[in-house]
Protein backbone atom coordinates (compact mmCIF):
# COMPACT_ATOMS: atom_id res chain seq x y z
CA UNK A 1 0.00 0.00 0.00
CA UNK A 2 0.65 3.63 -0.70
CA UNK A 3 3.87 2.42 -2.95
CA UNK A 4 3.96 3.43 -6.62
CA UNK A 5 5.18 0.70 -9.71
CA UNK A 6 6.78 2.97 -12.45
CA UNK A 7 9.87 3.45 -14.69
CA UNK A 8 11.65 6.00 -12.56
CA UNK A 9 14.41 4.43 -10.78
CA UNK A 10 14.32 2.23 -7.33
CA UNK A 11 17.76 2.80 -6.47
CA UNK A 12 20.27 6.24 -6.07
CA UNK A 13 23.09 6.23 -8.21
CA UNK A 14 26.18 5.89 -6.68
CA UNK A 15 28.69 8.54 -5.24
CA UNK A 16 32.52 9.04 -5.73
CA UNK A 17 34.57 8.58 -2.70
CA UNK A 18 35.29 11.83 -1.88
CA UNK A 19 31.39 12.69 -2.31
CA UNK A 20 30.47 10.25 0.81
CA UNK A 21 33.54 11.68 2.61
CA UNK A 22 32.09 15.73 2.17
CA UNK A 23 29.02 14.15 3.24
CA UNK A 24 30.23 12.35 5.68
CA UNK A 25 32.08 15.21 7.61
CA UNK A 26 28.45 17.29 7.87
CA UNK A 27 25.81 17.21 10.53
CA UNK A 28 22.59 15.77 9.35
CA UNK A 29 19.70 15.68 10.45
CA UNK A 30 15.93 13.59 9.36
CA UNK A 31 13.04 15.06 9.93
CA UNK A 32 9.98 12.75 9.89
CA UNK A 33 6.25 13.37 10.09
CA UNK A 34 3.29 13.53 8.70
CA UNK A 35 1.93 15.79 6.38
CA UNK A 36 0.97 19.05 7.96
CA UNK A 37 2.78 18.17 11.12
CA UNK A 38 4.54 20.99 10.67
CA UNK A 39 7.99 19.98 10.29
CA UNK A 40 9.14 22.41 7.49
CA UNK A 41 8.29 25.47 9.20
CA UNK A 42 10.44 23.90 12.04
CA UNK A 43 12.82 23.38 9.63
CA UNK A 44 13.36 26.57 8.62
CA UNK A 45 13.76 28.20 11.70
CA UNK A 46 16.54 25.32 13.00
CA UNK A 47 18.27 25.69 9.62
CA UNK A 48 18.52 29.77 10.69
CA UNK A 49 19.10 29.56 14.28
CA UNK A 50 22.27 26.94 13.03
CA UNK A 51 23.41 27.64 9.87
CA UNK A 52 21.97 24.65 8.37
CA UNK A 53 20.83 24.00 4.81
CA UNK A 54 16.97 22.77 5.00
CA UNK A 55 16.89 20.28 2.96
CA UNK A 56 12.62 19.87 1.65
CA UNK A 57 11.96 17.06 0.27
CA UNK A 58 8.27 17.64 -0.14
CA UNK A 59 9.28 20.56 -2.28
CA UNK A 60 12.10 19.36 -4.14
CA UNK A 61 9.54 16.84 -5.73
CA UNK A 62 6.79 19.40 -6.70
CA UNK A 63 9.71 21.48 -7.88
CA UNK A 64 10.25 18.31 -10.12
CA UNK A 65 6.19 18.13 -11.10
CA UNK A 66 5.86 20.94 -12.56
CA UNK A 67 8.69 20.19 -14.53
CA UNK A 68 7.25 20.14 -18.55
CA UNK A 69 9.55 16.76 -18.45
CA UNK A 70 8.13 12.82 -19.11
CA UNK A 71 10.17 12.56 -15.41
CA UNK A 72 8.36 15.63 -14.14
CA UNK A 73 4.77 13.82 -15.48
CA UNK A 74 5.59 10.45 -13.84
CA UNK A 75 6.13 12.30 -10.78
CA UNK A 76 2.82 14.20 -10.69
CA UNK A 77 0.61 11.85 -11.65
CA UNK A 78 2.47 9.95 -8.40
CA UNK A 79 2.04 12.58 -6.34
CA UNK A 80 -1.41 13.50 -7.07
CA UNK A 81 -2.70 9.51 -6.26
CA UNK A 82 -1.02 10.37 -2.56
CA UNK A 83 1.75 7.43 -3.69
CA UNK A 84 5.22 7.51 -2.82
CA UNK A 85 7.43 8.22 -5.67
CA UNK A 86 10.37 5.64 -5.68
CA UNK A 87 13.37 5.61 -3.55
CA UNK A 88 16.24 5.88 -6.50
CA UNK A 89 14.28 9.40 -7.40
CA UNK A 90 14.34 10.47 -3.81
CA UNK A 91 18.25 9.08 -2.95
CA UNK A 92 19.24 11.10 -6.26
CA UNK A 93 17.57 14.28 -5.58
CA UNK A 94 18.65 14.22 -1.48
CA UNK A 95 22.25 13.49 -2.22
CA UNK A 96 22.72 16.28 -5.22
CA UNK A 97 21.28 18.64 -3.08
CA UNK A 98 23.26 17.87 -0.47
CA UNK A 99 26.42 17.99 -2.35
CA UNK A 100 25.24 21.05 -4.09
CA UNK A 101 26.04 22.93 -0.86
CA UNK A 102 29.78 22.06 0.21
CA UNK A 103 29.95 25.19 2.62
CA UNK A 104 27.00 23.88 5.18
CA UNK A 105 27.17 23.20 8.95
CA UNK A 106 24.96 20.90 8.17
CA UNK A 107 21.28 19.60 7.14
CA UNK A 108 18.22 19.20 7.89
CA UNK A 109 16.29 17.01 5.78
CA UNK A 110 12.38 16.88 6.14
CA UNK A 111 10.38 14.72 4.92
CA UNK A 112 12.82 11.73 4.38
CA UNK A 113 12.85 8.81 4.71
CA UNK A 114 9.53 7.89 3.66
CA UNK A 115 9.99 4.41 3.90
CA UNK A 116 12.34 1.67 5.61
CA UNK A 117 14.30 1.16 1.75
CA UNK A 118 14.85 4.85 1.45
CA UNK A 119 16.48 5.08 5.00
CA UNK A 120 18.57 1.74 4.20
CA UNK A 121 19.65 3.25 0.63
CA UNK A 122 20.52 6.51 2.42
CA UNK A 123 23.07 4.87 4.58
CA UNK A 124 24.69 2.02 1.26
CA UNK A 125 25.05 5.13 -0.68
CA UNK A 126 26.29 7.68 1.71
CA UNK A 127 28.20 5.29 3.77
CA UNK A 128 26.16 6.48 7.39
CA UNK A 129 23.38 7.06 9.21
CA UNK A 130 22.10 10.62 10.23
CA UNK A 131 23.21 12.18 13.53
CA UNK A 132 19.75 12.38 14.70
CA UNK A 133 15.80 11.31 13.50
CA UNK A 134 13.66 13.97 15.10
CA UNK A 135 9.88 12.61 14.55
CA UNK A 136 7.01 15.26 14.83
CA UNK A 137 4.09 13.23 16.90
CA UNK A 138 0.60 15.34 15.42
CA UNK A 139 -2.97 13.65 15.81
CA UNK A 140 -4.51 13.14 12.20
CA UNK A 141 -7.33 15.44 12.91
CA UNK A 142 -5.11 18.34 13.32
CA UNK A 143 -2.68 17.43 10.30
CA UNK A 144 -6.00 17.02 7.93
CA UNK A 145 -7.03 20.59 9.39
CA UNK A 146 -3.54 22.14 9.00
CA UNK A 147 -2.85 20.87 5.54
CA UNK A 148 -6.42 21.80 4.15
CA UNK A 149 -6.03 25.25 5.18
CA UNK A 150 -2.28 25.43 3.69
CA UNK A 151 -3.92 23.88 0.16
CA UNK A 152 -6.41 26.83 0.36
CA UNK A 153 -3.50 29.79 1.16
CA UNK A 154 -1.22 28.51 -1.20
CA UNK A 155 -2.89 26.65 -3.96
CA UNK A 156 -1.31 23.49 -3.73
CA UNK A 157 -2.77 20.90 -5.69
CA UNK A 158 -2.47 17.81 -3.61
CA UNK A 159 -3.41 19.18 -0.37
CA UNK A 160 -7.36 18.24 -0.82
CA UNK A 161 -8.88 16.20 1.39
CA UNK A 162 -8.75 12.89 -0.12
CA UNK A 163 -5.34 13.05 -1.06
CA UNK A 164 -4.45 14.13 2.33
CA UNK A 165 -6.32 11.25 3.96
CA UNK A 166 -4.40 8.42 1.30
CA UNK A 167 -1.02 10.47 2.19
CA UNK A 168 -1.39 10.19 6.04
CA UNK A 169 -2.80 6.12 5.37
CA UNK A 170 0.63 5.68 3.64
CA UNK A 171 2.51 7.69 5.95
CA UNK A 172 1.63 5.30 9.25
CA UNK A 173 1.80 2.20 7.37
CA UNK A 174 5.28 2.73 6.31
CA UNK A 175 6.51 5.02 9.07
CA UNK A 176 6.71 1.84 12.04
CA UNK A 177 9.55 0.37 10.19
CA UNK A 178 11.77 3.27 9.67
CA UNK A 179 10.96 3.83 13.39
CA UNK A 180 11.89 0.52 14.63
CA UNK A 181 15.18 0.64 12.77
CA UNK A 182 16.38 4.13 14.27
CA UNK A 183 15.15 3.27 17.55
CA UNK A 184 17.22 0.36 17.81
CA UNK A 185 20.01 2.85 16.39
CA UNK A 186 19.16 5.15 19.35
CA UNK A 187 18.48 7.56 16.67
CA UNK A 188 15.30 9.41 17.49
CA UNK A 189 13.65 12.27 19.09
CA UNK A 190 10.09 12.33 19.26
CA UNK A 191 8.59 15.83 20.06
CA UNK A 192 5.16 16.55 20.41
CA UNK A 193 3.76 19.37 17.76
CA UNK A 194 0.36 19.65 18.88
CA UNK A 195 2.30 22.75 21.53
CA UNK A 196 2.31 26.30 20.69
CA UNK A 197 5.21 26.66 17.39
CA UNK A 198 7.72 28.69 19.92
CA UNK A 199 7.31 25.73 22.51
CA UNK A 200 8.23 23.15 19.85
CA UNK A 201 10.94 25.02 18.49
CA UNK A 202 12.66 25.00 21.89
CA UNK A 203 12.27 21.14 21.90
CA UNK A 204 13.91 21.45 18.69
CA UNK A 205 16.66 23.42 19.77
CA UNK A 206 17.28 21.08 22.91
CA UNK A 207 17.20 17.82 20.59
CA UNK A 208 20.48 19.94 18.40
CA UNK A 209 22.28 21.44 20.93
CA UNK A 210 22.18 17.66 22.57
CA UNK A 211 24.76 16.70 19.76
CA UNK A 212 27.05 19.63 20.48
Amino acid sequence: MGRCHSKLPQVGKPLRPQQKDLLKSYRIIFVMGGPGCGKGTQCENMAAKYGFCHVGLGELLREEANQATVRGQLIRDIMLKGLLVPTGVILDMVSDNMLSRPDSKGFLIDGFPRELSQAKEFERIVGRSPNIVIVFDCSTETMIHRVLLRGQEEHREDDVEDIVRQRLETHYTLCEPILAFYQQKNLLRNILAEDAAENIFAKCCSVIDSLQ
